[in-house]
């Protein structure tokens, strides 16, 4: 799949005039055509699932550099009959595992938890006309209408209205609604409490914001906390 043309950060310091002739589009939104050649381009509007067995996740967490030492410990350990020791480089290598598997299994829960927040349709402007369409059918560039109760359907900067007010707090933690003006903009996955806007596309699926912060939410649970421990003693 290509790169997005702008990212979300990029977007947010851009008039809105700037941001149709990257995003190559117009207040009139785009053609069906051009949305079909930018699905083709930049791939659906939704996050990708990563299916892996249970048990294959669980192994990972004997393979790897540090793991291997343990490993090899242990099997030194038994080599030469130091049954205590070996025992307790297991429980260790064991402990590690488990640990690291369960804080996966939970981080994984949440994201998926997170995911389910995601919309389901979306208010687009194609071919010159408003339509219902799928959210995952949306591209960079397209022309959209929030309103209370929605959920925000991919990353947009606010084009046209008087404001919005937007419930943020499952993306940033943020407790109170947020009000927000053209040229602000409006997160994937935020909830529209208040008010009515139209707004311009800038980033779908992985590149919006909610899309990184699951990509990061998941590359943290690689390590575990005894790899990050071992890390950090070799370093001082």
């Amino acid at each position: 799949m290509e790169r997005q043309a702008i990212s979300t950060d990029e977007a947010r310091g851009m008039a809105v005039d700037d941001l149709y002739r990257p995003l190559s589009s117009q207040r009139e939104g785009l053609t069906r055509s051009e949305a079909e050649d930018r699905i083709q381009r930049f791939g659906p509007n939704e996050l990708p699932e990563k299916e892996e067995s249970a048990v294959l996740k669980f192994l990972r967490y004997f393979w790897g550099p540090i793991p291997w030492m343990i490993e090899a410990a242990l099997i030194i350990s038994a080599a030469i009959g130091r049954w205590e020791d070996f025992a307790i480089i297991f429980a260790l290598l064991l402990v590690n595992a488990v640990v690291g598997f369960w804080q996966e299994y939970q981080a994984g829960n949440a994201i998926a938890m997170l995911k389910r927040r995601l919309a389901l349709e979306a208010r687009v402007l194609r071919d010159g006309r408003w339509q219902k369409a799928a959210a995952r059918d949306l591209v960079p560039g397209d022309i959209v209408r929030v309103r209370n109760g929605d959920i925000v359907p991919a990353d947009i900067k606010l084009v046209e209205g008087d404001f919005l007010s937007a419930d943020e707090s499952a993306l940033t933690g943020e407790s109170m609604p947020v009000e927000k003006h053209a040229s602000d903009i409006a997160y994937s996955g935020s909830t529209i409490k208040q008010g009515e806007m139209t707004a311009l596309v800038v980033a779908t699926g992985e590149k919006t914001f909610f899309g990184r912060t699951a990509q990061l939410a998941g590359e943290a649970m690689t390590a575990s906390h005894f790899q990050k421990l071992s890390s950090g003693s070799a370093t001082t």
